[in-house]
C-alpha cells in the first residue's frame, strides 16, 4: 500500500489508525504468514480495488485481499525473520541448521519481541521452516546445546522463555546463582539437576560444591511441600554432585533407602518422579528390598503408566520374570482387574518384536471386554470434555476390532456391540464408526445399529450445553479449522516428497493423524449444530433436572453425596458435577424429593434416597 492508500483508508474508517503501521508494512516484495495459508509475498498492490495480490506457496496464486482483512488475519514479516531468511538466503540458513544450530535460535531471538520465546513459540516457527516432523529431531538434539551456550538464557520450566543475555556469561554461573537465590526448595533440587548437567565444567563450581550439598540436604529434610518423589530425586542430585567430591554416597542422610522405606505407595512416587529415574527406581527396589521386590516389580507394573511400563517389563525381563509378566496380565485380564494406561501400552506395542510373545496371546474378545470396561469407567469418573486415550487408540487402529474379534462367534460378539452401545466414553458418531467394523464380520449386528438409531431419534434434536463449554467447543472448533489441520496438510505434502508411500512412515502417521482430525471435526460440527445453550435458569424445586443441585444418601456407605447436574459438557467430577447424560444423572431427572432411585454403574449396584433439591443459578449467582 502507498501513502495516499493508507491515508484514504483511515479516513474513512478512523478506528483502524493504530494498525497504520501494519498497512505501511503491506509493500510489494514483503513477505508474510497467514493462519490457514501459510507463507506468502506480496507481489502488488490494486489500488482501484483497493486489494493486495499474494502468491501464498500452499497454492493460492495471485490471491486478492482486503488490506483490513488482511491487518487481522495476515503477519507481514521482517526481512530479518528466519521464515524470510529461509527463501532469500536458503543456502546460509541450511548450513546454520545443519552446523551452527544454537546460532537459528539465536536469529529467531534477535527478531522476537524482548528477544524472548516460549519453547512453544520456537517450536511453531522451527514447524513452518522444516516442516512439522522433521524439526521435532532438530529440536530435541538443540534443547542440550543451547542449555550450554553463553549467549542464550535457556528455561527450567517449559512455561518460562528463552532469551538473548545482555552479555554472554557461563551457564554454570547463571544456574549458581539462580540455585542460592531461590528458596523454592523444587526449584532448588531442579537447579541442582542442572548444574549437574553442566559438570563438564565442574570447576567453576567446585568451591561452591559443599555449600551446594549443604543447601540440598536441607531442602530434602526439612521441605514440607515436598512430596516423596521429590526427595528422591533430590537425594540422587545431591549423591550425583557429592561424587565430584569423591564422598562415599551412602554415608549421606537422607538416603535413598531411608526415603524408600519410609514410602507407603510405591506406584505413587513412581508417577511423580522424572522419567530418566525410572530405571534407577527400580534398581533402588531391588536392592532395599531383595526378598519381595519380584512382588513390587508386579504391583508397580499394574499401576504403571507410559514410559514408566516399559521400563517396568525390561526390568522384569532382566530378571528372568517373563512368565510372571504373561501369568499376571492374563490374570488380570480375566479378573477385569487390568487399568487403562496398561491396556493402552499394550495397544501401542502390539506390533513390536520384542514384546509379541507377551502381548499377542492377549488379543482377544476379553481384551477388548476389558477396554469397554475401562473407557466407560474412566468416562463415568472424569469430565465428559477430556479425551480418553485408550478411547482415542481404539477408534484409530482400524485394525484392533478386526483382530479382537478374530476367533468370536456372532453372540460374543453382539454382546460386545450392545457393551459399546451403553458405552459412555464415546460419541454416538464415534460408536457408529467402531460398530461397522463388527458389522464387517458379523453382518446381522446391523439391526443393533438400527434399533439403537430408533430409540435415541427422540434425543437427537437437541444437546443442552452451557455458554462457557459452548464457547470452548467452538474455540477447539476454530483451533482445528485454522491450525491444526492446514499444519496436518503440510505434514502430509512434507512426507510426500520423502518418496515411496508404502514405506512411509511419516506420511502413513500424517494420514492418521489427518482422519482423527477431520473425524474430531465432522464430531464437533455435529455437535455444535446440535447444541442448545442454556443458563439453567428453567430448572425447579419440582422435580430434578438440568440446573438442579441434589443431596443424595447413599444407601451403601449411608453418606450424604451432593451433586450438580448440568450440561453435556459440563462434568466435572473433582468438584461433583455431573453432565446431565451420565447414567446416574439420567437416573435422578424427573424424581423428586424423598425418591428412592435404583442405579447398577460399572458393575456397582446402589440405592439413592433423594434429600435435598436445590437449583445451580440460586447456589451461584
Amino acid at each position: 500500500m502507498n501513502k495516499n492508500a493508507i491515508d484514504t483508508l483511515l479516513e474513512k474508517n478512523p478506528k483502524l489508525a493504530p494498525l497504520r503501521s501494519k498497512f505501511e508494512a503491506m509493500i510489494p516484495g514483503s513477505y508474510c504468514l497467514h493462519r490457514s495459508w501459510g507463507f506468502g509475498k506480496i507481489v502488488d498492490y490494486n489500488e482501484s480495488e483497493d486489494r493486495l495480490i499474494i502468491d501464498f506457496e500452499e497454492g493460492k496464486q495471485g490471491h486478492a485481499m482486503a488490506p483490513v482483512f488482511c491487518a487481522d488475519k495476515l503477519d507481514v514479516l521482517s526481512e530479518k525473520d528466519v521464515l524470510v531468511k529461509s527463501r532469500t538466503e536458503p543456502d546460509a540458513i541450511n548450513e546454520i541448521i545443519k552446523k551452527k544450530p544454537a546460532d537459528l535460535i539465536v536469529l529467531m531471538l534477535e527478531n522476537a519481541d524482548n528477544q524472548s520465546m516460549m519453547a512453544s513459540e520456537i517450536e511453531r516457527l522451527l514447524s513452518r521452516l522444516m516442516g512439522p516432523i522433521k524439526y521435532k529431531k532438530w529440536w530435541t538434539a538443540t534443547k542440550k546445546v543451547l542449555v550450554k551456550d553463553p549467549r542464550i538464557a535457556a528455561p527450567i520450566k517449559k512455561t518460562d522463555y528463552y532469551f538473548l543475555r545482555d552479555e554472554p556469561i557461563n551457564p554454570e554461573e547463571e544456574v549458581l546463582e539462580q540455585f542460592h537465590a531461590t528458596k523454592n526448595p523444587k526449584e532448588k533440587i531442579n537447579l541442582g539437576e542442572k548444574l549437574y548437567k553442566l559438570s563438564e565444567n565442574i570447576s567453576i563450581i567446585r568451591e561452591e560444591l559443599p555449600e551446594i550439598l549443604s543447601d540440598l540436604t536441607d531442602a530434602i529434610k526439612n521441605a514440607k511441600s515436598l512430596s516423596q518423589a521429590d526427595r528422591l530425586h533430590g537425594v540422587w542430585v545431591r549423591n550425583n554432585l557429592a561424587r565430584e567430591l569423591h564422598e562415599d554416597v551412602e554415608l549421606l542422610e537422607p538416603s535413598s533407602k531411608s526415603i524408600l522405606e519410609a514410602t507407603i505407595d510405591f506406584s505413587e512416587l513412581a508417577t511423580d518422579l522424572p522419567v530418566v529415574y525410572y530405571s534407577r527406581y527400580l534398581d533402588l527396589i531391588k536392592r532395599v528390598f531383595p526378598d519381595k521386590y519380584s512382588t513390587m516389580a508386579e504391583d508397580l507394573l499394574k499401576n504403571s503408566n507410559g514410559k514408566f511400563t516399559t521400563e517396568c517389563v525390561n526390568f522384569m525381563f532382566e530378571e528372568n520374570m517373563a512368565e510372571r509378566i504373561d501369568y499376571c496380565l492374563k490374570r488380570w485380564l480375566l479378573e477385569q482387574t487390568i487399568k487403562a494406561p496398561l491396556l493402552f501400552w499394550i495397544v501401542k506395542n502390539r506390533a513390536s518384536k520384542k514384546y509379541e510373545p507377551l502381548i499377542t496371546p492377549l488379543i482377544s474378545t476379553h481384551f477388548l471386554s476389558a477396554m469397554f470396561y475401562a473407557i466407560d469407567n474412566e468416562a463415568l469418573q472424569n469430565a465428559s470434555a477430556r479425551r480418553i486415550p485408550l478411547a482415542d487408540i481404539l477408534s484409530e487402529d482400524k485394525e484392533l476390532i478386526p483382530d479382537l474379534l478374530a476367533d468370536a462367534n456372532v453372540e460374543t460378539a453382539t454382546d460386545l456391540a450392545q457393551t459399546l452401545l451403553l458405552n459412555q466414553g464415546f460419541e454416538d458418531l464415534t460408536k457408529k464408526s467402531l460398530l461397522a467394523r463388527f458389522i464387517k464380520k458379523f453382518s446381522s449386528i446391523q439391526n443393533l445399529l438400527s434399533s439403537e438409531s430408533s430409540t435415541q431419534e427422540d434425543h437427537q434434536d437437541g444437546l443442552v450445553v452451557s455458554q462457557k463449554s459452548f464457547d470452548l467447543a467452538k474455540v477447539e472448533y476454530e483451533e482445528l479449522i485454522s491450525v491444526k489441520i492446514p499444519e496436518n496438510k503440510e505434514a502430509i505434502a512434507v512426507a510426500r516428497e520423502h518418496g515411496d508411500l508404502k514405506e512411509n512412515s511419516e506420511y502413513k502417521m500424517a494420514r492418521q493423524d489427518q482422519d482423527i482430525l477431520l473425524s474430531r471435526k465432522n464430531e464437533l460440527e455435529v455437535d455444535l449444530s446440535r447444541a442448545r445453550v442454556t443458563d439453567f435458569t428453567d430448572a425447579t424445586l419440582e422435580n430434578i433436572g438440568i440446573g438442579s443441585v441434589v443431596t443424595l444418601k447413599e444407601g451403601s456407605s449411608g453418606k450424604n453425596r451432593r451433586y450438580s447436574i448440568l450440561g453435556a459438557w459440563d462434568s466435572d467430577p473433582d468438584n461433583d458435577i455431573l453432565s446431565y447424560k451420565t447414567p446416574l444423572a439420567q437416573s435422578l431427572i424427573g424424581k423428586k424429593v424423598d425418591d428412592s432411585v435404583q442405579t447398577s454403574i460399572g458393575g456397582n449396584d446402589e440405592t439413592w434416597t433423594i434429600l435435598k433439591l436445590e437449583r445451580w443459578v440460586d447456589l451461584n449467582s
